[in-house]
């Protein structure tokens, strides 16, 4: 790494002291101030290579300040870090100009690796117009977390708003993948055009090609008039596939031939139609497993996941659950049900929970919460009652449950042979249950072992390479910790 001068901008004087040791330490000459005036005269006589700033400091907000700097110094990379970690302020970094925007805290590895890609990466004059986001309170944004998972989530959003690049979010039912793909939109290049969703596993097979293309007058018994299908009325807009997995293999050829040629015809007519849409596809199936089962096609997955996009299971992000339950409590309480608050214990009891329904289902509890009991806390008693009653119907609860692996194994095999209908188990089910079995079972055993194969083959009573083999094939990231 060729050294560069930096500059620091942090009201902290600890962050500036971490910081200016690690960066000095690979060889940068790093100048650090508290304060954003001293920022300002440096970068107005010229001064740095790179400049990385906190938002909240004593004399001006540094989101203000990046356009400023783009202006007069259009090739000086911004880098922004800030504890006010939620979407908006990754929108807002990425609008206003900055190369990278870091919630804090942060892994300094991948701090020192995000220098490194600002001072040598291309650089782009360019500077971003910002515009008025879709959501100023803060309270009322779509996407609630300040988890590390959910900050990657906001900083890949961020990167993407721009674009009109085609996304695959994938995750369990209830993570929020509409909401994901909605903000997408609304934050996105066409958020003045239409956001148009529709559910494939709710569309009978024989009706999905007329209702995603549309039809002619007399295309079949039943069509007496001409319908625009979602293509077309998302046209200059967002059209959101969820559960593409449950597409039909002959629609998902039609729809392949519209990503590779760009238009396409309705069901009985004969001019072609160009499609003028960006497209989001979301699913809580593994595509993968599907395609080489041959019941998705290879060349539409990739056309697909062109940017791929996971949301984590709620029982991933615990530490979001406090700020998630006071955001149900308010929109109850908009939605003129009583005022009530939650006790500390009440909240680590629900942070123990497994959720299988996930944010849905925690939504869901804090409403009949509201809606039932008359007492203005929700107190542990309370939510000890509710999961009870919860767990009696295939909930999933905490690690002290008395079930036994085996009794909670079969327990969801029968959830899954339910909604398959007919008490059949649904097709590939070996596979896919081999699959969600051993890839949480690695990822956990890695992440307790802070990324160090040997010990985790150890512990996993497997040998390495077979570990090794297993990672590839699940496509599981590695990650070591940074100490």
């Amino acid at each position: 790494m060729s050294a560069a001068t930096i500059l620091i901008a942090d009201d902290d004087q600890g962050i500036r002291t971490v910081l200016s040791h690690a960066l000095g330490r690979v060889g940068h000459d790093v100048r650090t101030t508290g304060t954003a005036a001293n920022l300002w005269r440096w970068v107005s006589e010229g001064e740095g290579d790179l400049v990385i700033t906190d938002v909240v400091m004593p004399d001006e907000n540094g989101l203000d300040m990046v356009p400023r700097i783009r202006k007069l110094r259009p090739d000086l990379r911004i880098i922004v870090m800030s504890a006010q970690n939620t979407l908006l302020t990754a929108i807002r970094a990425t609008e206003r100009g900055a190369f990278e925007y870091l919630p804090k805290p942060f892994d300094l590895k991948e701090l020192i690796e995000v220098v490194q890609r600002a001072l040598t990466s291309p650089k782009d004059v360019a500077t971003p117009v910002a515009r008025e986001p879709a959501w100023e309170d803060e309270e009322k944004l779509p996407l609630i977390g300040r988890s590390p998972a959910m900050q990657e989530i906001y900083r890949v959003l961020a990167r993407l708003m721009g674009t009109d690049l085609t996304v695959m979010i994938t995750g369990e039912s209830g993570t929020g993948k509409e909401l994901v793909a909605r903000a997408l939109h609304d934050y996105g290049k066409r958020s003045y055009g239409p956001f148009i969703a529709i559910n494939m596993a709710a569309i009978p097979r024989e009706l999905i090609e007329s209702e995603l293309f549309g039809h002619e007058k007399g295309a079949f018994t039943g069509a007496t008039s001409r319908y625009a299908g979602r293509f077309e009325q998302a046209d200059g807009g967002t059209l959101f596939l969820d559960e593409i997995g449950d597409m039909p293999v002959e629609a998902q050829t039609r729809l392949l031939r519209v990503l590779q040629e760009g238009e396409y015809t309705t069901v009985g007519g004969r001019a072609p139609i160009t499609a003028n849409v960006r497209i989001i596809a979301a699913t809580h199936r593994d595509l993968r497993t599907a395609v080489r089962q041959g019941l998705f096609r290879e060349d539409l997955y990739y056309r697909l996941n062109v940017v791929p996009l996971r949301i984590p299971p709620l029982r991933e992000r615990s530490e979001d659950i406090p700020e998630l339950v006071a955001h149900f409590l308010r929109q109850a309480q908009e939605d003129t049900l009583p005022a009530m608050t939650i006790e500390p214990q009440a909240i680590e009891r629900l942070q123990r929970y497994r959720w299988p329904g996930n944010v849905r289902e925690l939504e869901n509890l804090i409403r009949r919460l509201v809606a039932l009991y008359s007492q203005h806390v929700i107190d542990v008693r309370t939510i000890e009652a509710e999961l009870a009653d919860t767990s009696a119907f295939g909930g999933s609860d905490s690690a002290d449950d008395s079930q036994s692996m085996s009794e909670s194994i079969e327990r969801h095999v029968r959830t899954y042979f339910s909604a398959n209908g007919g008490g059949l188990p649904p097709p590939g089910l070996y596979a896919r249950a081999l699959r969600e079995f051993e890839q949480p079972l690695i990822t956990l055993t890695l992440e307790a072992t802070g990324g160090n194969q040997i010990k985790a083959a150890a512990l996993l009573g497997v040998n390495r390479n077979t570990l090794r083999k297993k990672i590839r094939e699940l496509d599981i990231e590695v990650v070591r910790s940074v100490k």
